[in-house]
């Protein structure tokens, strides 16, 4: 029982038709989720102008504004300034922020900027949050200065028209890049964090594209109905909320909403190889981006601002997404149904084919079982290839795969996948049959779409579309006496509805994680040529015709020659120069007591700059306790600077409380204890205290670390609770932004810029005690 679904005359004409299709329906989609064009300065003052929101961003966002750094206050002055210039009650809560992780807690001085526009007849509040922080490594003109001179540009057009029913809230917060320190202290402290309401979020992970709404709190039924119904470009869909809700990943939408504000949460991911660092900058801004965030912004604050806030809640979540620029959704109780009628059609178009003896059931399930093999190949290859990429240049390590020009790499992935699903359907289709490839195909997205409405309903569409569409298509192709050209199009109705979804989700996925997660890409790209692999038929000779050797070994070997053609491309065309820098980590460490200083590189091949500075890997002159991981280290030369102090104010029991001081013009400061920790308190005077548990172990240095950002001058108290030992080593770490301290110090060249990773680029002066109880 082997066969086709039915036979196609012309094939090579119909399948070379079908392929222009796709790559149609591929290219529409691409474009229609575009962003948009900016506003110049002339726009009407009811819209928003990108243009106008630049002029703000010009005042603040030139230069890198950690937490606690003069920049930063520089930033909070004038964006705190232009808030009450526009008429809002404005006021800066100024409090310690904190958070935990394994062994590790983290508190800053945070100065959130909250400003207030009451509603004519309010029935709640309409939260606008986003950080004025940066990275200490970049000025972060996206990340998130763009969103909050959006905000700046967005009151100004609200203030110019009637004023909104209900109260606006705008939250500026300070030290999210530390660990969303500002939005905890809101939530914990402020009254109006602490009363709810609904949030909008906004954030940038790279520097263009457009404006993706992809987080919402529970049960955003209405939520989403809002936002597809009054912003000018909805972008984004449900499967992107399912997708991030499973990541680790946070932003200020995390405590907010766990505080019990609902809301959606935005930002775009392109070009994410500037992000966190010197790139993050106005010139490398797409206006678009901008503009898009704006717009969306503006006409939610008016669509929020004058509903009833009171009729927003739901009980269930929606799913959502664009086909061919149409926003599509429908309520989560339809996703079972869904699902069952794809797999309900699925098993109907086997049960037709095993009628007519066109498969078998065993070898339905043996093409259905051995489907397994080229999606699991595809992830491997691409997960494979990164390997390889970072053993030839190895500083793609240090850009966790979020490369300059990524482009020649995915088609490689491509390829690779392709391969993986010609070459399954190649050896099995005339010992299985190509009605049973393609069901099996079918079998594959019924199942997944089945699993997702059970685990993540808002990610089903994905597959129970596909399979329903694709069920119904061959089901019409098979049973009507139409045309062959009309059956061909019935028989498409799945690959062009999984054209629509899975590649540009194959794109997103590429975009937010890189190609050091290339897997997860190849993955959503493996069951779009699944479903699209029988398209091959069309291409092929009879089932009875024994295919040559030399026609067999093509496929592999183009597809190699390709693979390796595009990889070589790729290595060229990445290669690093001022545009698109390569990082580089580098910091100096000094022992204050010994007044021995090293400089400090993680480069696994460091960059001939970086060489100057670190040429071994000894590591045991180093402070105690600061090393984290594999370092490479340099001699350097001892600097004029004092020490931490850490003074001992009690020690009993499990219980360790130390008044920490640092030097002026110290940022921040980092204590590291040889022992674990369970419990962490930091009290900064006036700014009040904040607490945390603590559990597991920090990996690759002492097993606790406690970190104060943005340290007052009088010092902090620190409070940690440690099992009982007899003694405990303990190494205070004093950190300075920037390395033009240190005599002989020569600056990047523009081909390098500082790495992600938050010990670098910082002058580190330590001091090490033995504490007994």
């Amino acid at each position: 029982m082997i066969g086709k679904l039915f036979e196609v005359p012309r094939r090579l004409l119909a399948g070379s038709a079908t392929l222009l299709v796709l790559a149609a329906v591929i290219m529409l989609t691409a474009m229609a989720d575009s962003t948009m064009q900016p506003l110049p300065a002339t726009a009407p003052d009811d819209r928003f102008s990108a243009e106008r929101a630049l002029v703000h961003l010009k005042k603040f966002a030139a230069e890198p504004r950690p937490i606690g750094s003069p920049a930063s206050d520089r930033a909070r002055d004038y964006l705190a300034g232009q808030l009450r210039a526009a008429g809002l009650e404005v006021e800066i809560q100024r409090s310690v922020g904190a958070r935990s992780a394994a062994g590790l807690a983290t508190f800053g001085q945070v100065d959130n900027i909250v400003a207030r526009l009451r509603g004519t007849d309010s029935t709640g509040t309409v939260l606008i949050a986003a950080h004025y922080d940066s990275a200490a490594m970049g000025p972060g003109a996206s990340d998130d200065g763009a969103a909050v001179a959006a905000v700046l540009e967005t009151v100004r057009a609200l203030r110019g028209g009637p004023g909104p029913r209900n109260d606006i809230v705008l939250l500026m917060s300070d030290g999210e890049e530390d660990g969303v320190l500002g939005a905890e202290a809101f939530v914990r402290e402020h009254p109006l964090g602490k009363a709810g309401g609904v949030l909008l979020n906004w954030e940038a992970r790279g520097v263009s594209g457009p404006s993706l709404m992809f987080e919402t709190s529970a049960d955003n039924a209405r939520l989403v109905e809002t936002f597809t119904g009054a912003v000018p470009a909805p972008r984004g869909h449900s499967a992107m909320v399912e997708l991030y809700r499973l990541l680790p990943n946070n932003t200020d939408f995390t405590p907010l909403t766990k505080a019990g504000f609902t809301g959606m949460n935005f930002a775009y991911i392109q070009r994410s190889s500037l992000y966190h660092t010197a790139g993050d900058s106005i010139a490398n801004l797409n206006r678009g981006s901008l503009q898009h965030h704006g717009s969306n912004m503006l006409a939610l604050t008016h669509a929020l601002g004058g509903a009833d806030l009171r009729t927003l809640a739901s009980d269930h979540d929606v799913t959502y997404f664009r086909a061919l620029g149409t926003m599509i959704t429908y309520p989560g109780r339809l996703v079972w149904p869904l699902a069952a009628l794809a797999a309900v059609a699925v098993a109907g178009l086997a049960l037709l084919a095993r009628v007519k003896r066109l498969l078998s059931i065993p070898r339905l399930l043996a093409a259905t079982a051995s489907a397994v093999v080229p999606l699991a190949l595809a992830a491997v290859l691409a997960q494979v290839l990164w390997s390889l990429l970072v053993s030839w240049r190895p500083a793609y390590d240090l850009m966790g795969g979020l490369l300059h020009r990524p482009q020649p790499f995915q088609a490689a992935i491509v390829v690779l996948c392709a391969l993986t699903l010609l070459g399954w359907y190649l050896v099995l289709r005339r010992r299985l049959g190509p009605a049973a490839l393609t069901v099996a195909a079918l079998t594959w997205f019924a199942g997944l779409g089945l699993l997702c409405a059970q685990v993540a309903p808002g990610a089903s569409f994905l597959f129970a579309l596909p399979a329903l569409m694709g069920a119904l298509g061959w089901l019409a192709a098979v049973l009507l006496r139409t045309p062959a050209w009309a059956r061909t199009v019935a028989a498409m109705l799945g690959p062009v509805t999984a054209a629509m979804l899975l590649p540009s989700l194959a794109g997103n996925v590429f975009d937010g994680m890189g190609l050091a997660l290339g897997g997860a890409g190849a993955l959503v790209l493996a069951l779009f040529g699944l479903i699209v692999a029988p398209i091959a038929e069309l291409f092929l000779p009879d089932l009875a015709t024994r295919p040559k050797r030399a026609t067999v070994l093509a496929v592999p070997l183009t597809a190699v020659v390709l693979t390796a053609g595009l990889v070589a491309v790729g290595l060229v065309a990445d290669s690093f120069d001022a545009d698109r820098p390569r990082r580089t980590h580098l910091a100096y460490v000094m022992d204050s007591v010994t007044r021995t200083a090293h400089w400090v590189s993680a480069d696994a091949d460091p960059a001939p700059w970086t060489k100057r500075y670190v040429s071994g890997h000894d590591t045991s002159t180093l402070p105690p306790g600061y090393a984290r991981g594999t370092l490479r280290t340099g001699q350097a030369p001892a600097i004029a600077a004092d020490g931490p102090r850490a003074e001992v104010l009690a020690h009993s029991g499990d219980t360790l409380k130390l008044r920490v001081t640092a030097a002026k013009g110290t940022r921040s400061v980092t204590l590291r204890l040889d022992q674990p920790m369970t419990h962490a308190t930091a009290s900064a005077g006036r700014f009040g205290s904040a607490s945390v548990p603590v559990t597991g172990t920090r990996v690759g240095t002492w097993p606790s670390e406690i970190r104060f950002r943005g340290i007052p001058a009088r010092g902090v108290q620190i409070t940690v609770r440690v099992p009982e030992k007899d003694r405990i080593r303990l190494t205070v770490i004093a950190e300075t932004d920037g390395l033009t301290t240190v005599p002989g110090f020569v600056p990047r060249p523009a081909d390098l810029v500082a790495a992600t990773r938050e010990d670098g680029d910082l002058t580190a002066v330590t001091r090490t005690y033995t504490l007994d109880p």
